[in-house]
């Protein structure tokens, strides 16, 4: 049996209840499933403010543009960033003119808060953390220092649908600015989508028009005024994008959501299996979630030896892992930064993400470990 990586789960018929009130009504635009799904997604992180967005990655791009608008950040100054990451983390520093410079990681595969300090400069405005597999890992650091720094923080939470501290309280709840993906085979898929969670109202503000064009008045509030006409007149303060989130993507998040803790409870349990499978395998590393960590666990990863070999081995078996990521100081548009992340580089030739998701069974995993475990030499 073929086992991939990522395999999305959609609860269909709960989900097509749902985009049936969409087409009933005719709405399948901004408004409508967007703003119940905004105002679910507060009332299960806490946040103050969430924005629904067609992509984490626009997102992103949102959250550093803005953020260099509104504090008048110049073009080349720096925010610092993990070279182990999707390259939509780095492009947003990068096509927003400012400098992404970046400091290695550790165990975790996240930022290692020592090298982070020592990449601080005059002209450092702010760090973008990644919970790289749904690991808090060095955060609480990290925020640390940019309160010593008077940094911003932008938490690139990809990864972290649904990831908390065991006390209950939400990782990044301080951010300046959170960034939580529901792409195709993320833990609360939706085909494709993101939020954007500012911490402050004048930010998430802008993000709502930005979103729509810099337009001040999105389609759905001139259609839904108390006296039932719609208004046509409204004007654009920002060179926008056409970025916001649709309701049929939103029924798909709305119903995601209902079950997204108990869906990373059962991914946290395949973990625990790779975890004892692999224990006491010399010549395999696991990449273990902080002690204070509840994962989402959107990743299984693992260091080996020689890989590419690794892999062949899987794929003969109709297993398919993939690769998370490679140092993006490697990329050609990021080769000024090359050679400054040592540990980085080594993670980047010997990382491996096994299959981890809902469709997924303890023998399932105990198969992939044992040939894991006979090829790894």
């Amino acid at each position: 049996m073929k086992v991939q990586l990522f395999k999305p789960k959609y609860r269909v018929e709960e989900c097509l209840k749902e985009i049936r009130e969409c087409l009933e009504i005719g709405w399948t635009g901004l408004g409508f499933k967007t703003v119940k799904f905004e105002q679910a997604w507060i009332k299960y992180t806490g946040l103050k403010y969430a924005h629904y967005l067609n992509s984490s990655t626009v997102g992103l791009d949102m959250a550093v543009e803005i953020l260099k608008m509104e504090y008048g950040w110049n073009d080349e100054d720096e925010i610092i960033t993990t070279p182990v990451t999707f390259i939509s983390t780095n492009h947003a520093i990068l096509r927003n003119k400012m400098k992404p410079i970046f400091a290695d990681i550790d165990n975790s595969l996240n930022l290692d808060p020592k090298d982070v300090k020592k990449k601080i400069s005059n002209k450092t405005r702010a760090i973008m953390f990644v919970g790289l597999g749904g690991n808090t890992a060095n955060l609480k650091e990290i925020e640390t220092i940019c309160k010593e720094h008077n940094l911003k923080l932008i938490l690139d939470a990809a990864h972290m649908a649904g990831t908390k501290y065991t006390d209950g309280s939400l990782p990044g709840a301080d951010a300046d600015a959170i960034v939580y993906s529901f792409q195709a085979v993320k833990n609360c898929p939706t085909g494709d989508s993101g939020m954007i969670c500012f911490k402050e109202k004048k930010l998430d503000d802008i993000a709502r028009k930005m979103s729509w064009l810099g337009i001040n008045k999105d389609t759905y509030a001139r259609s839904t005024n108390k006296d039932g006409a719609y208004k046509w007149k409204y004007d654009v303060e920002y060179l926008g994008y056409k970025a916001h989130g649709n309701s049929i993507m939103a029924s798909l998040g709305l119903v995601g959501l209902k079950y997204l803790d108990q869906d990373n409870a059962y991914r946290r349990n395949l973990a625990k299996i790779y975890d004892k499978e692999f224990e006491n395998c010399e010549n395999i590393k696991l990449i273990l979630t902080d002690k204070d960590c509840i994962s989402s666990r959107h990743l299984y990863q693992i260091l080996v030896p020689k890989r590419e070999d690794l892999i062949s081995k899987l794929n003969e078996n109709e297993i398919y892992p993939g690769v998370h990521y490679l140092d993006n100081t490697e990329y050609r548009m990021y080769s000024y930064a090359k050679g400054t992340c040592p540990f980085a580089k080594y993670v980047s030739k010997h990382i491996l993400s096994l299959p981890l998701h809902l469709d997924i069974k303890e023998e399932d995993v105990k198969r992939i470990a044992k040939i894991v475990k006979e090829n790894v030499v």
